[in-house]
């Protein structure tokens, strides 16, 4: 039976794949055509500006038009949509590159108009290592357009068709890019207001309910959805250094977000001298409240200088985020409690007493400053190609600063780490059918990479990694990877502030009830080191059934020690593993829940994802198609970083992302991206590109062997014209775990999470999956996405809890008014002017929760689970 979603999911792919597309043949310039002087047949395929050259091929390929049908507003919301392809399997985010070179940050680019880019790669975790990166990325390359401007007001209003609560988004962004000089402003503020627990009718848990009918109920007085606002404002600049190819960009960015939830009432329980006992809710005119203010400064920097024959790039990112969370302390009714057990006060009187009793305060100062120098060659020529060479260094800074003030207790703590870093790759050709040597083995190229990070409160910390990259044929390829290394927990895991939260809903498996409890959260400085030891095998196939087809396939083998995790959802096998964290009443009733990250002793993994991309054009077209399947999966030659004034551009145009330092010493530096919305803004324009390709200085010309057609190296061709018709897409992302234990402590017990243990509160499906699918046709387009996740179950003490499988549809509509000739001539201003409409959870469709009997317990009604539900959203956007 376990085989039924993947079978299912393979029927659909078939089904989709009768879905008629026209062909485009692979054509090559003639004038690129030469005779060797043997005779044979020499075609040279031109590569692209910025394009990464590397023996793994990128997983997917989308050019202006491809992502036009995404119907995205910016890079950002691009990201958020193209996430099953650019997530890792080995669990990283991505890495960002721009036109093949390291930028300081995300924050760089991320409000990038999609019209600006002409090109988008993403390429597998092997790429991630050649700069520098941690092996648990995948990389995304944009290629920009090099010249382009435009000003931009986007508008969004959104709320749940049940009403309840609203979203309202305004963007503001200035960009031109000419040649390898950037200007980017941008600014963005974002409101949603609160949805209370009355507005969804939640049942209250018996614990909650007032003995007395007068007094006020809970629901009203607690927040489903936070009462919340952002601002944020980024400057982004970039220049060329002299002639030489060198460039230098800035970026600085300014993020203010505040939070407001409520927490409920007051209660208290009297005792009369009888012995009878109520229980009482009172201060409804001042709620418990609970709020946040972050304030983020971030400033980041990146230098490109070409030095002989090696590209170097030095990155910095500073930040400093700033947090205060203010928690309202319960009332103080020790003299009402007094006055019930004296007989002075009756059981049902009218409650009066000051719930005023000041609050918790919880403060953090994160300092957080990272550099890092990488270069990049091909020092040496062996008879299968040039040995690609990449060496790092780095030095980062971090210091947590917290204080917690509550009323009997002020604690503060103060932790600092400096992280020395080095590391290098290095990419041996073996065997190369364009260099002639082996050429019966394919293309055969060795990965070798290892680094050490000095950490001044965790010593030294190591990676290594080595791998095999093997191109079977031009379209199919292999590759395996062994992964080792070291992490250190990061400092916001070891000294966040504590923060005790009162009147939490929790679902006690024990004892089968739903709770209010209080709970802590914070950082833990007891936690250790973590090794991960990995091994990653892939296969990419470029099928040859239509215009565009390909199939990625990675196989995951994990085995980590001393594994730090989030408190995990309170199960029998938890509770018993960590008693001190669990605080119960004298009938057993859970009261207190200390949810600060804990240590495993070992995590054993195993997974396969499966990707399957297709796509293609339909429609008139205006020239014959040039330079290779569109948005197809290129496989650009070589073996490795861009030679100087090769596929990199030789003005500098590109930079580089991400954090510097590896994974776990400091991954959060350059890369504290906002977070992903679930309210993707729709919107995207195709623009003309003056991107014209360019041929690489020092490239060799590639070998036909005789195939005019299709020979080379699909995705690295020129420009050459484009289909003026439409494009559709569909992309689907399967996920099957295999194995997931985990080992609570040496000589404790060990938990099967797919056979009913669980870290989460929503137990661990073992399967997942994810589509997107899409067409864009003269101005008009179609996005949807879709998310299933299986069945599991959490085992109890009585019964157990059972999740259905769930899946939900997201669809977004949009329009460029600008194509409409005849509205522009009566109306102007709809020129530049996309409106859009979303429809998130198309079918409203919640996950069903229920216990042995096949009751809902109150911890997990429908609307507690997603109390959004169906969310319709409209937006304008407008480029000047």
């Amino acid at each position: 039976m376990r085989s039924l979603p993947l079978v299912s999911l393979s029927a659909l792919i078939a089904g989709l794949l009768a879905v008629p597309a026209q062909a485009q043949d692979v054509s090559f310039d003639e004038s690129a055509d030469s005779l060797a002087d043997n005779g044979e047949i020499v075609v040279v395929a031109e590569s692209m500006r910025g394009q990464v050259d590397a023996p793994q091929p990128p997983l997917l390929v989308l050019d202006t038009k491809d992502i036009a049908a995404y119907g995205v507003g910016s890079l950002q919301e691009l990201m958020e949509v193209l996430s099953p392809q650019t997530g890792s399997s080995r669990g990283g985010p991505p890495a960002f590159l721009v036109n093949g070179m390291r930028i300081s940050s995300f924050r760089e680019l991320r409000s990038y108009p999609p019209e600006a880019i002409e090109k988008v790669e993403i390429l597998p975790e092997e790429v991630a290592q050649r700069y520098g990166f941690a092996p648990d990325r995948r990389v995304v390359n944009f290629i920009l357009k090099k010249n382009y401007s435009s000003r931009e007001i986007e508008l969004e209003y959104g709320q749940p068709d049940q009403g309840g609560y609203s979203e309202k988004e305004v963007e503001l962004t200035f960009l031109k890019l000419d040649g390898p000089n950037r200007l980017n402003i941008n600014a963005e503020f974002n409101d949603s207001s609160m949805l209370t627990e009355a507005e969804r009718n939640i049942v209250q848990a018996q614990t909650s309910l007032s003995d007395i009918p007068s007094d006020p109920s809970q629901a009203p007085y607690r927040s489903l959805v936070n009462d919340s606002n952002e601002v944020e404002v980024t400057a982004n600049w970039s220049r060329k250094l002299g002639d030489a190819g060198s460039s230098l960009s800035v970026n600085g960015t300014y993020e203010l977000s505040d939070n407001r939830s409520l927490q409920g009432l007051n209660s208290v329980r009297l005792t009369d001298p009888d012995g009878q006992s109520v229980l009482r809710n009172f201060g409804a005119a001042d709620p418990l409240e609970k709020n946040r203010r972050n304030d983020t400064y971030s400033l980041g920097s990146t230098l490109n200088v070409p030095v002989d024959e090696w590209e170097v790039t030095a990155t910095l990112d500073a930040s400093l985020a700033k947090s205060r969370t203010e928690t309202d302390r319960n009332a103080d009714t020790a003299a009402l409690e007094a006055a019930a057990l004296a007989g002075e006060f009756a059981l049902d009187g009218a409650i009066t007493a000051d719930t005023s009793n000041g609050y918790d305060t919880a403060r953090s100062k994160v300092y957080s400053l990272g550099s890092l120098v990488t270069a990049m060659g091909r020092p040496l020529l062996l008879p299968a190609g040039e040995v690609s060479v990449t060496l790092d260094a780095g030095y980062s800074w971090d210091r947590i600063q917290s204080r917690d003030i509550a009323l009997l207790s002020e604690d503060s703590v103060q932790l600092t780490r400096g992280d020395l870093s080095a590391g290098a790759n290095i990419a041996i050709p073996i065997a190369s059918r364009r260099e002639d040597h082996w050429s019966a083995l394919g293309d055969v190229t060795l990965n070798l990479a290892g680094g050490v990070n000095e950490l001044s409160d965790f010593g030294t910390l190591t990676d290594w990694s080595a791998g095999v990259n093997w191109g079977l044929t031009e379209s199919l390829n292999l590759s395996a990877t062994y992964i080792a290394e070291d992490a250190a927990p990061s400092l916001s895991q070891l000294g966040d502030p504590q923060v005790v939260t009162n009147n939490v809903q929790l679902y006690d498996l024990r004892n089968e009830e739903t709770v209010l409890a209080q709970v802590t959260s914070g950082g833990n400085p007891a936690l250790p080191k973590q090794s991960q030891r990995d091994w990653k095998i892939s296969l990419n196939w470029d099928l040859p059934i239509m215009e565009r087809a390909s199939i990625n396939l990675d196989y995951i083998n994990s085995h980590t020690d001393d594994v730090t995790a989030s408190f995990p959802t309170l199960t029998p096998s938890i509770e018993a593993a960590f008693p001190d964290r669990v605080t119960r009443d004298e009938t057993g009733r859970l009261i207190a829940l200390d949810q600060r990250a804990v240590t495993f002793a070992q995590q054993k993994q195993q997974r396969i994802k499966l990707g399957i991309n297709l796509g293609g054009s339909f429609g008139e077209n205006d020239d014959a198609a040039g330079g290779g399947r569109p948005g197809g999966r290129g496989r650009p030659g070589g073996g490795g970083p861009p030679p100087r004034g090769g596929a990199a551009d030789k003005a500098g145009a590109g930079r580089s992302d991400g954090a510097p330092g590896k994974q776990g010493a400091n991954a959060a530096a350059g890369e504290n991206g906002r977070q992903s919305s679930e309210n993707q803004s729709a919107n995207a324009q195709s623009g003309g590109s003056e991107a014209n390709g360019q041929q690489s200085e020092g490239k060799r010309p590639e070998r036909s062997e005789g195939r005019r057609s299709g020979g080379g190296r699909r995705g690295g061709g020129g420009m050459g014209g484009r289909p003026s018709g439409g494009r559709w897409f569909l992309n689907l992302t399967q996920t099957i775990e295999l194995n997931n234990t985990i080992l609570i402590s040496e000589n404790g017990p060990q938990l099967d999470l797919l056979e009913g243990d669980a870290l989460s509160a929503g137990g661990n499906p073992r399967y997942s999956a994810a589509l997107r699918g899409g067409v864009f046709y003269k101005g008009y387009g179609l996005f949807t996405s879709g998310k299933f996740s299986g069945k599991s179950h959490v085992s109890g003490t009585v019964s157990d809890l059972y999740f259905d499988d769930l899946v939900t549809f997201d669809i977004r509509l949009f329009a460029d008014l600008g194509q409409r000739e005849k509205l522009v001539e009566k109306a102007p201003i709809f020129e530049n002017t996309r409106i859009s409409l979303k429809i998130d959870n198309v079918f409203d469709a919640r996950q069903r929760v229920t216990n042995g009997e096949g009751e809902v317990p109150l911890r997990y009604q429908p609307d507690l689970v997603d109390p959004t539900g169906r969310f319709i959203g409209v937006q304008l956007r407008k480029l000047f």
